[in-house]
C-alpha cells in the first residue's frame, strides 16, 4: 500500500513541477513569485517528505523486483521489507541536514 501511495504522491509532485516550470514561458514574474515561495521552511518540510517518498518508493521497488524475479523472493519478502525500512530510516536520517538545514537556519538563525 505504501508503494502505491508514494507513487501517487510522486506523480502529483511531477505534475505540479511541470506546471510551475511551464509558468516561466507564460509569466516570468509569476514564476519568480512561485519559486520564492519554495524557499520557505514549510516547503523544506514538504521537500523532506518528497525525498522520503522517492527513497521509499525506489527501495521498495527493488524489493518488489526481487520478489517477482528471484525464485526465493516470496520466501524472504518480509525480511526484505524490514531491510528496506532499515536502509530507508538510515538514509532519511542522513538527509535531515542537507534537506532541512537551510530551513533550520532561517527559523533559528545561524
Amino acid at each position: 500500500m505504501a508503494h502505491r501511495v508514494t507513487g501517487v504522491l510522486i506523480f502529483f509532485f511531477l505534475f505540479v513541477h511541470v506546471l510551475d516550470t511551464a509558468l516561466v514561458r507564460v509569466s516570468p514574474e509569476d514564476y519568480d513569485k512561485v519559486v520564492a515561495t519554495y524557499k520557505t521552511p514549510i516547503v523544506a518540510l514538504l521537500e523532506y517528505g518528497l525525498v522520503a517518498a522517492i527513497l521509499f518508493h525506489a527501495l521498495n521497488g527493488l524489493r518488489v523486483i526481487a520478489v517477482d524475479f528471484w525464485s526465493k523472493g516470496p520466501r524472504y519478502q518480509k525480511q526484505m521489507l524490514w531491510t528496506v525500512v532499515g536502509v530507508w530510516v538510515v538514509l532519511m536520517a542522513g538527509a535531515v541536514y542537507p534537506v532541512l538545514g537551510h530551513a533550520a537556519r532561517v527559523l533559528f538563525g545561524s
